[in-house]
């Protein structure tokens, strides 16, 4: 096993999105003394409400701006004295991927390789933790007892997970041409509070609150395997700090659901006949059957699966429930097949200035000039939440 690492300044890319965000919180709010620098451009699926358990604390810093800036990224390697980076920025809704392929290739693969190149350039990394997924392993045969393991053949059969599997063939070479100490997770699905209801389960849940039919492609017969945030966000943590350089760590269970058990599943809680709230639509161009994971590599590090599926998704329905307003109008992610143009949820730039005049009013914080970058002027918010924000001073 590695020796331990202690990280000092961690830059956490995508952490007002989902997953990320909850590692963020995780890390900022165990860790004090690590400083936490947020990278994130604010796409439709994040959202800065995501940060706010940790917007207040010393050791926080969010960034407005776009991993595919390199004079940005440049800039906050040096200023901020980055040791590790945790890399989770991406696009991720397979649906997305089919109808706009461009700019999973532009986020996904350009994006990485502005990150490894600004890690080449300022060579005072010492970890870089890339976030990749299951879908780069491609279909699981659904007759397998034994899941897809991390020297697997890669076969992506999507345009999303084809971008992932290039992403990590950078982030390989990069680890193999010039040492950098590089550390790749490939992880099942994710659910929880936060997650931006284009995913499956907090759509249904939101459709399912509004006595709506839950749309299921194909047959519903499709097995996926998902794991609740929090035990997601523990396995990053144990990566972080036990993760040895070079290797790559599955982040899975082996418990599997089809769809059809999921909106069953959800369909109960909301006393709900499944019979008639379910409605069979149109499959996904292709729509791998299974993906299945072996975990014992990181269940080697310490970790494992601690929220049974059953307390998982009643907490995620009791804070969709609580908060059914969180991400506004979400009406074009809920259709069957949504699209990025569809969906606005929270955003526009207008909305995203307020948000951000929220960090900064909820923490009292005065705000002092920084050394701009290159064509990027910034500004710091000091005592709490710190802003940087791209071009522009809200």
């Amino acid at each position: 096993m590695a020796t331990p690492y202690t990280p000092k300044n961690i830059l956490i890319t995508g952490a007002a999105g989902f997953i990320a965000s909850h590692v963020a919180i995780r890390i900022a709010k165990k860790y004090p003394d690590y400083k936490i620098v947020v990278l994130d451009k604010l796409d439709y699926c994040s959202n800065l409400k995501n940060l706010l358990p940790v917007s207040s604390s010393p050791n926080f810093k969010f960034v407005k701006g776009d991993i595919a800036s390199a004079d940005l990224v440049n800039f906050i390697l040096v200023t901020e004295n980055i040791d590790t980076i945790m890399h989770f920025a991406a696009q991720t809704h397979v649906d997305n991927s089919f109808g706009n392929s461009f700019e999973f290739t532009k986020n996904n693969i350009y994006g990485t390789h502005v990150l490894l190149e600004a890690c080449r350039n300022t060579g005072q990394i010492k970890r870089f933790i890339h976030v990749s997924t299951d879908e780069v392993y491609g279909e699981t045969d659904e007759d397998a007892v034994v899941g897809n393991h991390e020297a697997s053949q890669l076969l992506p059969t999507n345009p999303y997970a084809a971008t992932k599997a290039g992403a990590e063939m950078l982030v390989m070479a990069y680890g193999r041409s010039y040492g950098l100490p590089v550390i790749t997770t490939r992880g099942n699905n994710v659910y929880g509070p936060m997650q931006f209801p284009e995913k499956l389960i907090p759509k249904f849940i939101l459709l399912a609150m509004k006595g709506e039919p839950l749309p299921i492609h194909g047959d519903g017969s499709n097995v996926r395997s998902y794991l609740y945030c929090e035990d997601v966000a523990e396995a990053f943590e144990v990566i972080l700090h036990r993760g040895e350089v070079g290797h790559v760590y599955n982040i899975g269970t082996k418990k599997e659901r089809t769809v059809m058990d999921v909106a069953r599943d959800i369909c109960k809680i909301f006393n709900l006949e499944a019979e008639k709230a379910i409605k069979f639509v149109d499959n996904r161009p292709f729509n791998d059957q299974r993906y299945f994971l072996d975990d014992e590599k990181l269940k080697g590090l310490g970790w494992s699966e601690r929220t049974y599926w059953e307390e998982g998704l009643r907490k995620t329905v009791e804070w969709y429930v609580a908060n059914s307003d969180y991400w506004g109008d979400v009406s074009g992610a809920l259709l069957p097949h949504p699209k990025a143009g569809m969906m606005p949820g929270h955003g526009g730039p207008q909305d995203t200035k307020g948000m951000l005049a929220q960090f900064i009013t909820q923490n009292q914080a005065k705000t002092l000039a920084a050394p701009a970058a290159s064509e990027h002027s910034a500004k710091t918010v000091e005592n709490g939440a710190q802003v940087y924000t791209n071009g522009t001073v809200h």
